[in-house]
């Protein structure tokens, strides 16, 4: 009787590696129906009921001559993307892709039916049966009916997978694409066997990424793989019956319930005229057979379709109401959504360019972009390109229309358009007068959405300030990034960059890894410096399993990056830290000090090699005191944070001797700046605090 119950369950779908692309079975069904019922025996029972129910109504409408059609049969679909950021992403193009193949099979469209064997040409049939990508979700929001989850899970493909994401099964069929379907290329159950309430999450099909569609990281020979599994969850078995060994003699004694598809053996290659159970040629095309030449179903199999999608049995029946066709927006015209759009870049530098997208969806068919000082500053197709030829940040607008109503979408500050030419040198930053990343100064990347780069306004180095990643809270595998601006380091004869960092393992099988990149072209591409990982250089402290924070100074390490060739001595060198999270405790970074020493170094003739700023932190007023050995023509600036000039303290010759100079704090806002002093081309600097 088990086994039995098995075999009419819905079988695994493994496709054959070979050439021809021919379908062969899975070996695990018993192990996946046994994971329904494991130790509930009262589930097993529900199966057995669930299947005897759906095949009583089965039975009753097929002999109802006064059943018509039913329908029209619509049903609501959503793709559930669960990857890892790998092959398995695959394209909202390669889900279109395998939508056409299965409107197109279910409705008999495929160029290919009127080729099938002449014995069964008479009996190919439209099956009246027409799939949309949902339009709302299950809140009444838009959606393209694709949904996308980062999972290792995706190498998984069993229910714990599934149990990630899913849309009620009453409304949505819903189908997850992984890079494993559990040891198959795919599968699902028939409806009768997720009838009950504890069947609902194993409800739908999985399918994996290769065998979806054929463009993309599919092929034509996988392509059917999708309608096969779709005709079991509407209720059909295999031509062969209920086993799930295609090729075996016995099978001829089983049957698919189908009254116009011949007993089969079942076949994994195209041999069109096989008769393997008597005298009657197998229907050896049928989407429900393992050859690789499938392309048809039967009249017999679309009653029985019919018959499963007007019972109520796994709520088949609720899918295609006209109100479940409204709930899920696929009941008419193509709902205009949110006009949305990406680039391939957001931060750019001086005379750059910038494409962008049109990321708006369901029946787009007219743009206006608005691209406020960029050249050209509008346009009106789906891929624009445009240059920003001066810093600034900038809005991006963009107006879609589906030939009936309009939307629009205006991000904020949307690109960033860096100097050509970046901060003076040298550069400090302790992040004391630093209010927020993801200004001017700093960018974070965070493609994970999980805990990334952040302020932290108690703890640091040299202050109070300093750079925090709470990697404690994060998966294997995260990546977060922090961005620099430009600096100019035009000129310069060596390149030095150091920094403050304080990190924790949580045990020694932790291996994070922080990386420093350098880039010359304004960060389109990006250079590695330095590399730390977790399980050698990166920890400043011993294991510990509680939140990391460092308590004092000797919990934090100095860094240098002194392998920066002069080919990175440009006018707009970016540099960026990137960290990759592998199970560790938090980090931390403080006092980042980039420094491009000048062609023709000299020394300054200072008496002392110091410039001191008193009082320090200023409020009202400060003085720079030095001392010079010798008369010098001198230039003495104040530098913001960013590198910039903000006052000229002196600018000719000095005498030698004490030198007290004013330095108009009153006039400065809050934040740290820099005295630089240049005397040709030696260069000193001495930090100072405003309040």
């Amino acid at each position: 009787m088990l086994r039995s119950l098995f075999a009419s369950a819905t079988l695994l779908l493994t496709l054959s590696a070979s050439a021809q692309g021919g379908f062969t079975c899975g070996n695990n069904e018993l192990h996946r129906m046994e994971s329904l019922h494991q130790n509930r025996p009262d589930r097993l029972q529900d199966i057995v009921d669930g299947n005897a129910q759906l095949e009583a109504e089965t039975q009753q409408w097929l002999a109802n001559e006064d059943r018509g059609g039913g329908g029209p049969y619509i049903l609501p679909v959503v793709f559930h993307i669960i990857h890892n950021n790998g092959l398995e992403n695959i394209s909202d193009e390669q889900v279109l892709d395998a939508m056409r193949i299965l409107n197109e099979d279910f409705n008999k469209l495929n160029s290919d039916w009127q080729n099938v064997n002449a014995a069964f040409l008479g009996i190919v049939a439209d099956i009246g049966v027409e799939f949309r990508l949902a339009q709302k979700d299950p809140d009444g929001n838009c959606t393209k009916g694709i949904t996308r989850t980062i999972s290792a899970l995706t190498n998984d493909g069993t229910q714990t997978m599934k149990d990630l994401i899913q849309w009620p099964r009453n409304k949505y069929l819903n189908i997850w694409v992984a890079a494993s379907a559990d040891g198959a290329a795919g599968y699902t159950y028939l409806p009768g066997t997720v009838n009950n309430g504890w069947g609902v999450a194993a409800d739908g099909i999985v399918i994996l990424h290769d065998y979806t569609g054929s463009i993309g990281t599919s092929s034509v020979n996988r392509s059917r793989a999708l309608t096969h599994e779709v005709g079991h969850w509407i209720n059909l078995k295999h031509t062969w019956g209920g086993t799930n060994s295609p090729g075996d003699p016995g099978n001829c004694s089983d049957d698919d319930s189908v009254s116009d598809t011949p007993n089969t053996i079942g076949w994994t290659s195209c041999n069109l005229g096989g008769a393997s159970c008597g005298s009657a040629i197998d229907n050896v095309e049928n989407y429900m057979e393992y050859s690789y030449c499938c392309k048809m179903f039967t009249e017999g199999q679309k009653d029985r379709m019919l018959a499963a999608l007007n019972s109520n049995t796994a709520q088949r029946n609720n899918l295609w109401s006209p109100s479940n066709l409204i709930a899920t927006g696929v009941a008419g015209n193509d709902i205009l959504c949110a006009a949305d759009f990406s680039s391939n870049v957001q931060v750019v530098c001086a005379g750059d360019s910038v494409t962008f997208t049109d990321l708006s969806y369901n029946g787009i068919i007219s743009r206006d972009w608005t691209f406020p000082g960029a050249s050209p500053s509008t346009a009106t197709d789906a891929e624009v390109t445009v240059a920003y030829p001066t810093p600034g940040m900038y809005n991006v607008t963009l107006t879609a229309g589906n030939g009936l109503n309009t939307v629009s979408s205006t991000q904020p500050g949307y690109i960033l358009v860096l100097p050509a030419t970046g901060a003076a040198m040298p550069y400090s930053q302790d992040f004391e007068a630093v209010s927020t990343l993801n200004t001017s100064e700093w960018f974070v990347w965070n493609p994970d959405a999980a805990e990334t780069f952040s302020l932290n306004t108690t703890v640091g180095f040299s202050g109070n300030h300093s750079i925090r990643l709470r990697n404690d809270v994060n998966d294997d595998g995260d990546k977060d990034e922090l961005i620099s601006t430009t600096y100019d380091l035009s000129g310069a004869t060596d390149i030095t960059m150091t920094f403050r960092y304080a990190f924790a393992r949580n045990n020694a099988d932790n291996d994070d890894i922080l990386r420093v990149y350098v880039s010359k072209d304004c960060g389109e591409s990006w250079s590695m410096r330095k590399q730390l990982r977790g399980a050698t250089s990166l920890p400043t402290v011993p294991d510990q399993t509680s939140a990391f924070t460092p308590s004092n100074d000797t919990q934090w390490m100095l860094a240098t990056v002194d392998n920066i060739s002069l080919n990175y001595a440009v006018p707009d060198l970016r540099f960026k830290f990137f960290f990759e999270s592998n199970g560790g405790n938090n980090l931390w970074l403080d006092d980042i000090n980039l420094n491009g020493i000048g062609v023709g170094f000299e020394e300054l003739s200072l008496t002392e090699d110091e410039l001191l700023v008193v009082p320090n932190p200023a409020e009202d007023g400060a003085e720079l005191r030095f001392d010079l050995s010798k008369a010098d023509r001198t230039r003495i600036t104040v530098l913001n944070a960013l590198g910039q000039e903000v006052s000229v303290l002196a600018d000719g010759p000095l005498a030698a001797g004490a030198h007290r100079i004013a330095v108009p704090a009153s006039a400065l806002s809050s934040g740290v700046y820099l005295v630089r002093m240049q005397q040709g081309s030696a260069t000193q600097v001495a930090r100072f605090m405003v309040k």
